[in-house]
């Protein structure tokens, strides 16, 4: 879930534009960026701005994987090595 959490920061961090030259941040960014580039297309628009939902998309996505995938992947393999 340390992914996780790196979502969290960056989506966190985006708000203070001073900090993007932050080497932490950088690397944050790099680490993130692979996650967070198929959710970008979710965008709310609107007023002329508009407000990248994508962490919240991949964070969700995550969990979800976390919570049902792994343990139907796990509990086949166990099946088919019992």
């Amino acid at each position: 879930m340390l992914l996780g959490y790196a979502i969290v920061i960056r989506a966190l961090l985006s708000w203070v534009p001073q900090l993007s030259d932050n080497p932490i941040v950088r690397i944050l960014d790099e680490v993130t960026e692979p996650l967070l580039r198929p959710f970008r297309r979710f965008q709310i628009q609107g007023g002329g701005f508009g407000i990248d939902i994508s962490p919240l998309i991949a964070y969700f996505a995550l969990y979800i994987i976390r919570a049902y995938v792994l343990p139907l992947i796990f509990s086949l393999i166990s099946r088919v090595t019992v």
